[in-house]
């Protein structure tokens, strides 16, 4: 059975920003895999060409033997996605949303209505179903999302900060739903801010400055650093990373962006 997801020498530049360099790493079938880093360290963008959204400068990557590149289609036809920003349409209901997601994916229609009831229970949402998303909580919209990347049965589901925003019972509920989904098989590749949540990971990498710098279990990644034995892996992460705050200013996007304004100014 091929890895779950790999990468060899996987770079991406934007004009003179190199966003993500020379990333190698592999995640078996089955794993929960944490990408974590700094505010523009390269893991959204990683992630994006992953999942096809954005596409290598240079390097190869696939995902269950689908070549991201050659084969963008095979590779969403195996994996989930929840994106860092919300994707649902908050004009539409939750139950529209769903339906919307099965035609995007050719689900049968003789099986679309069985999944949608399926995807709104797993949300603990069927109470809710025709109420526009607009009125959801972040909590809500959260669930909705997942249970929309797993209505057509992905084998790999990946999320970008997928807790963020949300208050501690919603994390829980969440990450106690993914859980259960690890039990049935599925294998989860997920970008995050909170270290406590990547402490349940079976493997980290650890990004800056668009190069991985660190890649082992976080049981092997507390053990690294000499002095005491019992680290977390927060003191880890700063210890690899720096201390100092990383503004939004200094990411690769930001930093894109003010080159492209630069640029209109001198063509003006």
């Amino acid at each position: 059975m091929p890895d779950a997801v790999r990468c060899d020498g996987l770079t991406r530049t934007f004009g003179e920003v190199e966003a993500v360099r020379d990333v190698s790493f592999t995640v078996g079938t089955g794993e929960l895999f944490g990408l974590l880093g700094p505010n523009g360290a390269g893991k959204t963008t990683t992630l994006h060409m992953l999942t096809t959204v954005l596409e290598p400068s240079s390097g190869t990557a696939s995902v269950l033997g689908f070549d991201v590149k050659r084969d963008g289609a095979g590779v969403r036809s195996v994996m989930g996605m929840v994106f860092q920003e919300p994707a649902l349409d908050d004009r539409l209901t939750a139950h529209e949303n769903l339906a919307m997601h099965a035609v995007l994916y050719a689900i049968p229609r003789h099986a679309t209505r069985e999944r949608i009831a399926r995807a709104l229970s797993w949300a603990s949402l069927e109470n809710e179903a025709r109420r526009p998303v607009r009125t959801f909580s972040g909590g809500m919209k959260r669930r909705l999302e997942l249970a929309r990347a797993l209505m057509h049965e992905p084998k790999v589901l990946f999320l970008d900060e997928p807790t963020v925003g949300l208050d501690p019972q919603a994390r829980r509920h969440l990450w106690e739903s993914i859980r259960a989904l690890r039990g049935e098989g599925l294998t989860v590749f997920m970008t995050t801010h909170y270290l406590e949540e990547a402490e349940d990971c079976d493997h980290v990498a650890i990004m800056d400055h668009g190069q991985v710098i660190a890649l082992g279990s976080p049981t092997e990644l507390k053990g690294r650093l000499e002095g005491e034995t019992e680290r977390s892996l927060e003191e880890v992460f700063l210890e690899l990373t720096g201390r100092e705050l990383r503004d939004e200013a200094a990411t690769p996007r930001a930093r894109l962006l003010a080159f492209g304004r630069r640029g209109g100014e001198h063509t003006r």
